[in-house]
């Protein structure tokens, strides 16, 4: 897989992560996309609140089974699952914090990266289906001139055969000039005539 194929699956990851997150009620869900320097190892944080710690559970839970299970990927660590206030689901190039409301106001993560670039759920998933668009109509443009050729050679391999068929009759000509030259005995036959006026002669 090479570095823009995996930045792509990344994404896609992201986006099924945020979609669980909208499906059970969370709040004010936020994509950071990290700064490569500021970084470390995650490209993105996603950021989700919960008004108790039953919903943060299963908000959690649900992320991690969704993409065990649609994606095969499984996250590297899993913390305060126990307690529900804040779940961090790390899967090394993006991690997943999901906070009871007042536990995000407190630690206000968002301010602690500034250098990152929050953007909605929907915001990315727009970002992400342009993204899909570029790089189908990359691969197309790739393949199409390959494509040429190979109707080119189909072509010619399909009018080989006509020139054969066009070659035959030639060959058929050549028993007819050996017709023309059986009408040879015949003017042989037409000089023996004066012979048998000789034998009339003799007779007399």
């Amino acid at each position: 897989m090479t570095t823009a194929q995996a930045r792509q699956q990344i994404r896609i990851l992201v986006q099924a992560a945020a979609a669980v997150c909208e499906d059970k009620k969370g709040e004010d869900t936020r994509i950071l996309e990290l700064d490569p320097i500021d970084a470390g190892l995650s490209d993105f944080f996603l950021v989700t609140s919960a008004t108790n710690d039953r919903q943060a559970v299963a908000i959690a839970d649900e992320i991690e089974h969704k993409l065990k299970k649609e994606f095969g990927v499984f996250p590297n660590s899993v913390e305060g699952r126990r307690h529900g206030e804040w779940i961090l689901l790390d899967y090394v190039d993006f991690v997943v914090h999901v906070f009871l409301t007042e536990r995000r106001a407190f630690y206000d993560i968002e301010r602690l990266r500034k250098s990152a670039r929050p953007v909605t759920p929907a915001e990315f998933d727009a970002e992400l289906k342009a993204a899909l668009a570029a790089r189908t109509l990359a691969a197309r443009s790739k393949a199409s001139p390959k494509t040429a050729p190979a109707t080119k050679a189909k072509k010619a391999v399909k009018k080989s055969p006509a020139k054969k068929t066009v070659a035959k009759p030639a060959a058929k000509k050549a028993p007819a000039k050996k017709t023309a030259a059986k009408k040879s005995p015949v003017k042989k036959t037409a000089a023996k005539k004066p012979a048998a006026k000789k034998r009339s002669g003799k007779k007399a």
